[in-house]
């Protein structure tokens, strides 16, 4: 087959293709970073085939990437439609997964599922890069094969990483800080970040294919609802608290959210703390005020979390020595509650000997004393939940400070565990989740009770003989 008579049956395949409004607006986006998605349905995975696709065709020559987590996720999302719609036309290596075009451009599909999986891609240089399910590859892999990116082209092709997605996942917190949130640290250019939200109801072809789809995702249960349906980055399915409502309110309007504004702490409300030790890992002291009804309010938190840029580098703690640790503890409770009483508990590993001086000794030695908490797992999350419960006021007896950034970051992207369906996941960034479990072991909340059915009493004894009913 003749160049032209190829590109003529490419083009006569693509020509039918009907791209909804908003896989145009992914398809004409030429921004450095570009993110599409949101919600289930929204037509992502065939937007990014379609797109890498059109740049291969488009500019001869090209080096594309296009990843996924895993390898049967590639092969049965992109590898085998794109065997069947470049037929005749790209041809497929399978030794090293890329589809070479006509005019030479280059279509690699990898994938990337750990850290020996990463190393593949160093060296190597792409023109253009696309993460496809984007939030479940790992921030850090994420930001390894972007290096990548780079050209030695002079026909003014912009360089460029397009991401798909749905809320959660292990780096949701990364893309909800930059699509969503757009809260940019040194370094990054606001300018070069475009998010396109799509959702099932843009996607006319799957409506039209498969109209109960929208049924089903309307019957899933409120948290999955609202994150595969409406693409709400406030949820997401597999968060270990799904209840977490993070709407920032003034408290006296602070119904059905978590979040308030901050506001002067009477001085006669109890003030306590609670800590997690870290030293690679980050340290979590966060400082509560109980209200009058026993509603908990967190006030401040120290989390010693290393930083690059002025982003937060997730899991990793900035090495400080407890002398360090305890020194800032005193500084702020100096600065924050001058003069208060404040009841501490600590992760009991801190008063762990282990062949020198226990870390409880430094807290000591800089008067911030501690209690050994409970921190029972399974038990100490029920306690947690009972607290983010809302009553039927709408309001829970936990609220969190609007500037407690680390909590509201490390907190909605905290997932199950594979091995216990109870518990959370401990290889991610529990430590913030572990010093909440241990303030709310100290007081634990009572179930609510449901009110008993007032049923009359009938004593048959209490009848005259004769009007009594005998079955012998």
């Amino acid at each position: 087959m003749t160049r032209s008579a190829q590109d003529a049956l490419i083009w006569k395949r693509l020509r039918t293709e009907r791209p909804n409004a908003r896989q145009r607006a992914f398809f004409a986006s030429e921004a450095l970073h570009t993110m599409y998605g949101g919600a289930r349905g929204g037509g992502k995975s065939w937007a990014a085939r379609r797109k890498a696709v059109l740049l291969c065709i488009a500019y001869a020559g090209l080096r594309v990437l296009l990843v996924r987590r895993t390898m049967p996720e590639l092969r049965e999302n992109h590898i085998i439609p794109l065997l069947s719609e470049l037929d005749g036309y790209a041809q497929y290596r399978q030794d090293d997964r890329a589809f070479v075009f006509p005019n030479g451009s280059r279509l690699k599909l990898g994938y990337c599922d750990c850290d020996s999986d990463m190393i593949q891609y160093q060296g190597n240089e792409y023109d253009a890069i696309f993460f496809e399910e984007a939030t479940n590859l790992r921030e850090e892999w994420i930001r390894f094969i972007a290096t990548t990116l780079r050209t030695g082209r002079t026909d003014g092709f912009r360089t460029r990483i397009y991401y798909t997605c749905n809320p959660g996942g292990v780096s949701h917190a990364y893309f909800k800080r930059l699509f969503i949130d757009r809260q940019f640290v040194d370094g990054e250019d606001p300018d070069d970040y475009l998010y396109i939200p799509a959702t099932v109801r843009d996607n006319a072809v799957l409506m039209e294919r498969n109209p109960g789809y929208i049924k089903q995702l309307e019957a899933l249960p409120e948290n999955l609802r609202r994150a595969h349906l409406d693409g709400d980055w406030n949820v997401f399915d597999g968060a270990f608290f799904a209840e977490l409502r993070l709407f920032t309110k003034p408290l006296a309007d602070a119904t059905m959210t978590h979040v308030v504004e901050p506001f002067g702490i009477p001085y006669s409300w109890r003030i306590y703390r609670s800590f997690d030790w870290g030293y690679s890992k980050p340290s979590a002291c966060l400082w509560w005020a109980v209200d009058y009804d026993g509603r908990a309010y967190l006030a401040d938190e120290l989390y010693t979390c290393a930083a690059r840029g002025g982003a937060m580098i997730p899991d990793t703690g900035l090495k400080w020595s407890a002398d360090q640790v305890f020194a800032e503890i005193h500084r702020r409770e100096s600065e924050r509650f001058p003069g208060r009483q404040i009841t501490g508990v600590a992760d009991p590993a801190i008063w762990a000997e282990n062949g020198g001086e226990p870390i409880v000794a430094a807290a000591d030695r800089h008067q911030v004393y501690f209690d050994r908490a409970d921190h029972t797992r399974i038990a100490g999350w029920m306690q947690v939940r009972r607290r983010l419960q809302f009553g039927e006021d709408g309001r829970p007896m936990l609220y969190i400070f609007s500037t407690c950034k680390n909590t509201l970051r490390t907190l909605p992207i905290l997932q199950y565990s594979a091995r216990d369906p109870e518990d959370l996941d401990t290889t991610e960034e529990d430590h913030i989740a572990d010093a909440l479990r241990y303030f709310c072991m100290m007081s634990p909340l009572s179930p609510e009770r449901e009110a008993k059915p007032n049923y009359p009493t009938i004593d048959p004894l209490a009848k005259p003989k004769a009007e009594r009913i005998s079955y012998f």
